[in-house]
């Protein structure tokens, strides 16, 4: 597949493989960048380069849109299907304010996930598979082509997956998100619940996106009930990683609070989260709090807490010295595109006697 390649890799194709002239490398990441679907659509290059190409057995490497839906606020989930007839979701969500107009992809990093959070529809899929670069990157392009006219302005990577388990593509695609299609680094998220070791590793790319941590409690027993596999890495060695990373790459780390009625939400919660947060210096209190209610998913006993019990989170958190703090606004819940919702059925409907029409996606 020559989608997620980057510049140097096909002037090497193009001089090494295909006996060209370097620079066809870049007229063919040049092609790539405009979402092209086809070698043949590679139009400034010879038809006979076209042909070595196709000859040689490569591809572009787009996915197919099995199916969509799209939700009265103006959120649109996509379906994919992969080369290998794996599914991944993506999401587009426009924004249009008084200021600009913004349009964020959430993307996926794999096909399933390994983390298991037990307030995730993702988590319950179990894990298949890795995305390629250039798997992550083709779900920016699809979002784009469904948004005719309008231009993504953000990307966060909170789609399925677990990012930092796959932190190669994940960091491959960045970059051609960032260099190659223009979208400004600071308005690219990675968010992660934590992987050991990995923190760490990002910090050395010295990259200028905002970095974003799935905390969802405010101690380390509550968070394991939340992510089993948080049992492997303790909220302290998290936030010391996130301490150096923000003395390695001068970005504020932001971190994410899943709001779960009864479980997480009381003022005394809020207080600790303060107090966790205080314990790791300055670095930390500058970090920015962002407050997600719970969206509902299938087999979850959760409740979504009240407007007044997470405004009430929200002002004990500033009470206690946490200035940065906002509550995400839901978009696309109705049509199962919010966080935490992103799961697809089609490995149900693929049992003997099943076939892609049976599927049905929360």
């Amino acid at each position: 597949m020559l989608l997620g390649k980057d510049v140097v890799e096909l002037e090497q194709l193009a001089e090494s493989v295909l006996g060209e002239k370097k620079f066809r490398g870049k007229q063919i990441y040049q092609h790539l960048l405009q979402g092209v679907d086809s070698i043949d659509s590679m139009t400034s290059l010879s038809k006979d380069l076209r042909s070595k190409l196709k000859d040689g057995g490569y591809m572009v490497g787009r996915s197919k849109v099995h199916s969509r839906k799209k939700a009265s606020d103006g959120t649109e989930k996509l379906l994919l299907e992969l080369a290998d007839g794996q599914i991944v979701e993506c999401v587009g969500i426009p924004v249009d304010d008084a200021n600009k107009d913004r349009l964020t992809v959430c993307v996926s990093s794999q096909v399933g996930c390994a983390m298991a959070c037990t307030f995730c529809a993702t988590g319950k899929m179990g894990f298949t598979r890795d995305l390629t670069a250039g798997e992550i990157v083709d779900q920016v392009f699809h979002v784009q082509q469904a948004f005719e006219g309008s231009r993504v302005s953000n990307v966060v990577y909170m789609g399925m997956g677990e990012p930092m388990m796959n932190l190669k593509n994940v960091v491959a695609s960045e970059q051609i998100l960032n260099k190659g299609l223009g979208i400004g680094a600071r308005h690219i998220t990675v968010s992660t619940v934590g992987v050991p070791n990995t923190i760490r590793r990002l910090a050395e790319h010295k990259l200028q996106i905002i970095l974003a941590i799935s905390l969802h409690a405010p101690n380390q027993a509550l968070r394991e009930t939340l992510i089993p596999t948080a049992k492997a890495y303790p909220l302290e060695a998290l936030l010391q990683d996130c301490v150096h990373y923000f003395k390695q790459t001068g970005r504020r780390v932001s971190f994410e609070y899943i709001l779960i009625a009864d479980v997480n939400d009381s003022l005394d919660d809020a207080r600790e989260l303060a107090r966790l947060l205080q314990s790791h210096g300055n670095e930390m209190m500058r970090s920015h709090v962002n407050l997600i209610p719970w969206n509902a998913i299938d087999d979850a006993d959760f409740k979504r807490p009240s407007r007044n019990r997470v405004m009430a989170f929200m002002r004990a958190l500033k009470r206690e010295g946490v200035s940065s703090v906002s509550v995400r606004r839901a978009r696309g819940a109705e049509e199962g595109a919010a966080c935490g919702q992103l799961r697809n059925n089609l490995r149900k409907a693929r049992q003997p006697g099943g076939g892609l029409e049976a599927l049905a996606s929360p």
